[in-house]
């Protein structure tokens, strides 16, 4: 189953860990002149599954994994653009007719600066990122900001920042997220999508070479789909009391954050940002109102030249994805390692949670807390420039305070890469 520099929701390390180890021996492209290049690639897995649909009724299968794409990287002398674009097909050996399907999806970042880095002058970065997501995606869920049901992503990011001497500077920040499920609510309840626009800014003092001190705050506006889903065969197979319930619930949410902390490097090889503040969520125009205390950590340690180790995680409030009528804070923490055995096998070890605890339900079946554990082992062989085998085992398991949505699930995958 189941960003802006001041609004950061923070992926999973599973993924994370994916590129760290990546970049160990990243395959160098094909190089168009001297700033364009293109990496193209296609690899081809197969996976067992020891519980397809994460429930507490597990039932196993099989599936095989068709996935191009290309990356694209522009480098001039004070700006770059850089990209990818993927296919991925899913052929499942089992419930083929229900479960085969195909994920796509692309994403681009623009950076641009007049300046040198850390001297004084503007620098600006956008980021976009769209995504069909097939239900056996990763057990890591793209970070958490979704359930395995297929869905579209899209995320928009910008960032302006102005140095204002080698110590103080400034930024604004906006985004924009829409999650939305493609509900086949005649076989499953329904999941409820939503999106947020965000607007933030920022200002740091550098104290020294080493250490930044930040302060940040930012404005949230959020949009649920709890009204558009109120339909189908599922809703009206309801009894007429269910029905009538929550029809006062309005989809707009609001809320802020205000947040301080440091940033910046602790050492040549330690890039990091931990910060810690306050957050208020209006739910439904005020039907309920939570304040707590929110925080967001990311660091990313080169070890050494060939070993890296990442650590992650956030917390955040947001409309409920599973129950009509509810407000969640979700926590999110992850850690992991990626290291390269000379030039030919890198491994790569990461861990993951996630909590979900209600906030506000307006059902009491509603008023449940659920804790997601993921963890993963890694390993590819180079034999190569060229040609790369790869395998990882995961494992998942789910401990819910709503009763029946236990779960427990390990997945094997083994396959082949082709890269330029």
């Amino acid at each position: 189953m189941k960003s802006s520099k001041s609004f950061i929701i923070i992926s999973a390390a599973a993924l994370a860990l994916t590129a760290t180890a990546g970049e160990l021996d990243r395959p160098q492209g094909y190089k168009i002149g001297q700033r364009l290049t293109l990496r193209p690639y296609v690899s081809m897995s197969y996976t067992y599954d020891s519980n397809v649909d994460s429930s507490k009724k597990s039932h196993h299968g099989s599936s095989w994994t068709v996935n191009p794409g290309i990356g694209v990287d522009y480098i001039a002398d004070n700006w770059s653009i850089v990209g990818d674009a993927f296919y991925r097909y899913h052929a499942y050996n089992n419930y083929s007719s229900q479960l085969n399907s195909s994920s796509y999806g692309e994403n681009l970042t623009f950076n641009w600066r007049n300046s040198a880095a850390n001297e004084r002058g503007w620098s600006l970065t956008a980021s976009q990122h769209f995504e069909q997501v097939s239900q056996d995606d990763d057990m890591s869920n793209h970070g958490g900001r979704g359930y395995g049901r297929d869905r579209k992503e899209f995320r928009f990011d910008g960032a302006v920042e102005r140095r204002w001497s080698q110590y103080v500077h400034t930024g604004l920040a906006a985004g924009y997220y829409l999650l939305d499920y493609e509900n086949n609510v005649s076989s499953y309840a329904p999941l409820y999508g939503w999106k947020r626009t965000n607007v933030g800014v920022d200002a740091g003092y550098v104290a020294s070479k080493w250490l930044d001190f930040v302060v940040a705050a930012d404005y949230q506006w959020y949009q649920q789909d709890n009204n558009t889903l109120r339909s189908g065969s599922y809703f009206n197979n309801l009894p007429q009391n269910q029905k009538n319930k929550g029809r006062n619930i309005s989809g707009n949410s609001r809320g802020w954050s205000i947040m301080g902390g440091i940033a910046t490097r602790a050492t040549e090889r330690l890039d990091y940002r931990l910060m810690a503040g306050m957050s208020r969520f209006e739910y439904s125009n005020g039907l309920s109102d939570a304040n707590g205390f929110i925080y967001q950590i990311s660091a990313h340690w080169r070890i050494e030249d060939r070993l890296s180790f990442m650590l992650l995680g956030s917390s955040y409030y947001q409309p409920s994805e599973t129950s009509y009528g509810s407000a969640t804070k979700v926590y999110t923490f992850s850690a992991g390692l990626a290291k390269s055995w000379g030039r030919r096998v890198t491994t790569s070890l990461d861990l993951a949670y996630r909590k979900e605890s209600s906030e506000y339900s307006q059902y009491a079946t509603n008023d449940y807390d659920s804790d997601y554990w993921t963890g993963r082992f890694g390993i590819n062989y180079h034999l190569n420039r060229y040609f790369t085998c790869f395998g990882n085992i995961e494992y998942q398991f789910c401990d819910s305070g709503r009763q029946g949505y236990e779960y427990d699930r390990w997945r094997g995958t083994v396959g082949v890469r082709l890269a330029y």
